[in-house]
């Protein structure tokens, strides 16, 4: 017996001595892995500097097992390797394979940009992957099904393309499949039903098509579906009411069309409901209202027509209801006032009818209301403001009548209210000035009486005031224009009487002042041009009179100018006119005298705008008369001496400035462009412990510090604008080609270099598919380098009219193209970054054309991260031609300003001519040249478009001329008359053209492009001729 214990015992140590030497043997393989898997990465923040291989054998072989990111089992095996966010790039070591016990893995928030290698998908006992938030291209390979444990799979925000693997049908344990943000294309496979446990399923922002198959509705533990954002059509599955689980349904953005159906009514555990811009038609079901659990429901964008169900007032916990821009009727149900927990009422663009709730925003914490462009009458609900959240109510263009409530000029947190276009009466209570968040207040166009309020003098925030087209009367309010905020100010077409006020000292930001059509009496107060930023001055239509200030024609942005129909006298001062930013002047119907200035602008004004004037004389009007005398001749003669005189000064005075300006541009092509050897050596070239230079990679690290320094020099340039100069760097480990940009730096911004580089930090956060790729950035304490991905095919500008002319973008399909991309990419600047971000120099040479000829809009130098809207800047900046009427003079940055230098790249598409081409005539742009052709034969407006392009077909300028008709609209004058770039891509879409493949006209062998299919069946965008109405 004794005998057997002893054979046991040793036995017993021999097999674990066996075993723990081969756990020992498998952890060193582990540990070796590890190092080969460090050794091909790139890892520029030294994420990894603890792996490290061991000093001596004394070290504990589990030492991986404390390395950053690396977690093992209570056996010392390797089974979880966390390396998210850490700006890793490089490759992924087949030795990865070697952790044969790895279940979790976490590549996200990285910048790896090669394919998914194979052999990560050998790692069987995998339970959860992750490789978001990185540049991983080609298709996700096939092999993760072989994981029969795995749970989670995160391959989104990538550049994943092709179709989803087939062989995940066969991971049945799976709960959450992200593959939102790629490019993946195809329909939605039929391997999903087999997917029982799946919980989240994220497919949104990519390029699936066909159906939603009804067999989604099988997967009864479905929590959460996001899969807006692509190409599906069709219905929404009524099989969807079967997911009695779902808590999250987001399928905004896309085609979808039918109706809602009634059965997701069943779902009482939804909260958020998002089916807004698509095609639904039809009524909102009624069984909405059994979605008890609902907090955010969005139907925004659709043609659903009918009532509002009164159902919706059974949502206890609905936060956001918006139903804007759809087709519905009748009255805004009296329920949605019970709602306790209300915060958003979007009922903008409807036909509804009736009057609001009275009791509406009493019972809930209401913030928001817009109800705007309706047909809603009776008087605006008094209790609107009752929770004291009340920041937005926006009621234009509706039937509203009644006084303005009282509680609203109490209400604190008021920030935006406009309630213009309607019947509103009654006066305008106390204490909107009191209100220090109110920045907006537009009651225009109503039948408001009484006083402007005394307090509208102590407000500090309001910037925007317009109370045109009311009744008011007596004086303006003698502190008004003290405001430092108030950027524009209308009460036109009222009864105000007496002075204009004389306290133009403090308004920095005054922009419009407008009180024409009124009965203001007394001169116009000299102070006014204390207002620098003033664009536009309207006091026609008063009793104003005196001499006109001299101090007007000193306001250097001043761009409208209107005091007819007054009582001025005196003469026109001799400088007014002089000021470049002046475009309409108009001083008719007055009582000056004496002769017309010969400024520029009054040389060519119209008389029209002088007329009514009978003591003014000369100029452009007739001649002063001169008594007759014996020195008659003497006298003219000496006129003619100064003409001539004067115009050899003033050609002399050209020529040097010629000279001048040829010279500045020697010396800038020297120093910056012959010279850049020289300051490369002084830039580039300082000790490294002076000057030490970082790299910041953002998405993709193939290059290092040295290959980015190296490729700064002459023969590299291939670009240069007003903001650096561009280089072309060619990296060989491994084989790749970026653009450099080498920002010019004055030493203003030296001083505010953080600021930059926190700037540049932001803009490199920036993922879109129509947006050039911001790689990382080379700096040091003096300069910074942009590192870009490169576009092979180079700039609009260039194919349009430089040597690619007739290579590239030769038919109106590529360029339609073009046009969407770049909308694409605006639209996500200024709608989706937060906070929104403003290009500020849109342009055609600042659009690039990658390999595909798709557009990717470039040059952020200039972009701003705007916190505010209207935030003013320093400088103008821009491109001539490309700049709205309003930039130059106002400094303001706000989106319209890139709509607007927008809409000229799309008439550079369009026209295939330059914004300031030598061919459209003297002192003439684009947009006066599209608008001129309109006005002189619109039947002929054809003749503006590329020949090349739209040729004789007819179908195809129809096409084109659809388009124009938007870039018409981009470019209006006022900003307020320009569309949003959200706005801008449904129009695009309505004018999508209906020809797909491309042949040739007989006719005059041109290329046109012609889908038989589509052809007859398209409706019109238009319901009249494309070019009606655009002007």
């Amino acid at each position: 017996m004794r005998t057997h214990f002893l054979l046991f015992f040793w036995c017993s140590i021999g097999l674990f001595s066996l075993v723990s030497a081969e756990g020992v043997q498998v952890m060193n393989i582990e540990l070796s892995a590890l190092l080969s898997i460090k050794s091909a990465l790139e890892d520029p923040s030294g994420s990894l500097v603890d792996w490290r291989a061991p000093n001596s054998s004394d070290e504990s072989y589990l030492i991986h097992c404390s390395w950053r990111g690396v977690g093992c089992s209570t056996s010392g095996f390797v089974e979880k390797l966390d390396l998210s966010y850490m700006d890793l790039g490089g490759t992924i070591s087949e030795h990865i394979q070697d952790l044969s016990g790895l279940s979790s893995i976490n590549l996200s928030g990285n910048l790896f940009s090669s394919s998914i290698p194979q052999y990560l998908l050998n790692l069987t006992s995998l339970r959860s992957i992750d490789v978001s938030m990185n540049n991983f291209t080609g298709p996700l390979p096939m092999g993760l099904g072989r994981a029969w444990e795995l749970r989670v799979v995160n391959a989104s925000s990538n550049n994943f393309e092709g179709a989803i693997p087939e062989d995940l049908g066969n991971a049945t344990l799976l709960e959450s499949l992200d593959l939102r943000g790629n490019y993946f294309d195809g329909s939605i496979p039929a391997f999903f039903k087999n997917l029982q446990r799946l919980k989240f399923l994220g497919l949104s922002g990519n390029e699936l098509t066909g159906r939603i198959p009804s067999e989604l509705g099988q997967l009864s533990s479905l929590e959460t579906i996001i899969i807006g954002y692509n190409k599906f059509e069709g219905a929404i599955p009524s099989e969807f009411g079967n997911l009695l689980n779902l808590q999250y349904l987001d399928l905004a953005v896309g085609t979808l069309n039918g109706q809602i159906p009634t059965e997701l009514g069943k779902l009482e555990k939804l909260t958020a409901l998002y089916l807004y811009k698509n095609n639904f038609s039809g009524i909102i079901p009624s069984e909405i209202g059994r979605m008890s659990s609902l907090v955010f429901l969005d139907l925004s964008d659709n043609q659903i027509s009918g009532d509002i169900p009164e159902s919706v007032g059974d949502l206890k916990n609905l936060q956001l209801l918006n139903l804007m821009c759809n087709r519905l009727v009748g009255h805004v149900p009296s329920q949605l006032a019970e709602l306790p927990k209300l915060q958003v009422l979007a009922l903008w663009k409807n036909s509804l009818t009736g009057s609001l709730p009275p009791n509406l925003g009493m019972k809930s914490p209401l913030q928001w209301l817009d109800v705007s462009s309706n047909s809603l009458s009776g008087q605006i609900p008094a209790g609107l403001c009752s929770s004291g959240n009340l920041t937005k109510l926006i009621l234009f263009r509706n039937a509203f009548s009644g006084p303005i409530p009282i509680g609203l000029s109490r209400c604190k947190s008021l920030v935006r209210v406009r309630v213009h276009h309607n019947l509103i009466s009654g006066t305008i209570p106390g204490g909107f000035g009191t209100l220090r968040s109110l920045q907006w207040l537009e009651l225009a166009y109503n039948n408001i009486s009484g006083r402007i309020p005394q307090d509208f003098s102590l407000t500090s925030s309001l910037s925007f005031v317009d109370l045109s087209h009311n009744r008011l009367e007596s004086a303006v309010p003698s502190g008004i224009f003290l405001n430092p905020s108030l950027q524009t100010f209308i009460s036109s077409n009222n009864k105000l009487d007496g002075k204009i006020p004389d306290q133009f000292q403090n308004c920095p930001s005054l922009s419009v002042l407008d009180l024409s059509s009124n009965a203001l009496s007394g001169n116009i107060p000299s102070s006014i041009a204390s207002c620098r930023k003033l664009v536009k001055i309207d006091l026609r239509g008063n009793h104003v009179d005196g001499e006109i200030p001299r101090s007007l024609a000193t306001l250097p942005t001043l761009a409208i100018l209107n005091l007819s129909n007054n009582s001025l006298t005196g003469g026109i001062p001799e400088n007014l006119g002089s000021s470049p930013a002046l475009e309409s002047l108009s001083l008719s119907y007055n009582n000056l005298v004496g002769p017309v200035p010969t400024t520029p602008f009054l040389t060519s004004i119209n008389p029209n705008d002088l007329a009514g004037n009978p003591g003014l004389c000369g100029g452009i009007l007739l001649p002063c008369s001169q008594k007759i005398s014996s020195r008659s001749r003497p006298q003219k003669g000496m006129r003619v001496y100064h003409i001539v005189v004067g115009f050899a000064v003033g050609a002399a005075v050209m020529l040097c400035l010629g000279l001048a300006a040829f010279a500045g541009k020697s010396i800038y092509r020297r120093w910056y462009l012959y010279d850049t050897s020289y300051l490369y050596s002084r830039w580039f070239k300082k000790g490294r412990e002076e000057w030490p230079w970082r790299l910041v990679a953002f998405q993709r690290v193939s290059f290092t510090t040295g290959d980015i320094l190296g490729s700064i020099n002459d023969s590299n340039i291939i670009g240069m604008g007003g903001t650096g100069v561009v280089y072309k760097a060619e990296v060989h480990r491994p084989r790749a080609v970026v653009a450099v940009k080498k920002l010019w730096r004055s030493g203003s911004d030296l001083e505010n270099g953080e600021d930059l580089l926190r700037e540049v930090n932001l803009l490199g956060r920036l993922r879109h598919r129509n947006i050039v790729k911001l790689l990382g950035y080379v700096h040091n304490e003096s300069d910074v380098m942009m590192v870009y991905e490169y576009m092979p095919n180079g700039n609009l500008g260039t194919a349009l009219h430089g040597k690619q002319v007739g290579r590239l973008l030769v038919d109106w399909i590529s360029r339609y193209n073009v046009a969407v991309g770049v909308a694409q990419g605006l639209n996500y600047l200024h709608s989706d970054c937060h906070p929104p971000v403003i290009h500020r120099d849109i342009k055609s040479n600042n659009i690039l054309l990658d390999a595909n000829l798709d557009a990717r809009i470039a040059d952020f130098g200039l972009a701003k991260m705007m916190v505010h809207k209207n935030q003013t800047v320093s400088v103008v900046v821009g491109s001539y031609g490309y700049i709205a009427p309003e930039y130059g003079y106002t400094l303001k940055v706000d989106e319209k300003s890139d709509i607007y230098s927008y809409g000229i790249v799309l008439l550079e598409l369009l026209t295939g001519k330059m914004p300031l081409d030598p061919g459209l005539g003297e002192a003439m742009d684009i947009v006066e040249w599209v608008r001129m052709k309109i006005r002189d034969n619109n039947k002929a407006v054809a003749e503006a478009l590329d020949p090349s392009i739209a040729g004789q077909s007819k179908p195809l300028q129809e096409e084109m001329l659809m388009v124009l008709r938007i870039a018409l609209l981009c470019t209006a004058k006022l900003p307020k008359d320009r569309p949003s770039m959200r706005d801008v891509l449904i129009m695009l879409g309505e004018a999508k053209p209906r020809r797909k493949s491309v042949c040739y006209d007989d006719s005059n062998s041109h290329k046109v492009v012609v889908d038989p299919k589509n052809d007859r069946k398209e409706k019109p965008v238009f319901s009249t001729s494309p070019t009606a109405g655009l002007l």
